[in-house]
């Protein structure tokens, strides 16, 4: 059984972080492109990153607050494939896990 409040603790810090990168990676999108067309064209590469990082950023954001939902509801540490308990383990390297190691090997 994973210590819940711990888990609640790290997956709200981790939130926090991940929160403040994506506004950090939104507040460089927002910036003006160059009228320089060299530096133009090198400031649209650099915007396609970003935008690739927070959409990833966004989906781990997505992950955690899963991860919070099912503690609220009382199924924190259970696969949502199959039912079955998630390693402390998994938990203790991904607290946001929603896949025990056997669903997830799966996908």
């Amino acid at each position: 059984m994973p210590d819940l409040e711990k888990a609640k603790t790290r997956l709200e810090a981790q939130l926090a972080e991940l929160n403040a990168r994506l506004e950090h990676l939104e507040r460089d999108l927002a910036e003006p492109l160059n009228p320089d067309s060299s530096e133009r064209a090198v400031e649209m590469e650099d915007d396609a990153s970003l935008e690739a990082q927070c959409a990833l950023v966004s989906n781990e954001i997505l992950s955690v607050r899963r991860a919070l939902d099912r503690i609220a509801e009382g199924s924190y540490g259970t696969c949502v494939q199959c039912g079955n308990e998630i390693s402390p383990q998994r938990l203790e390297v991904r607290p946001e896990a929603a896949l025990c190691v056997s669903c997830a090997s799966k996908l």
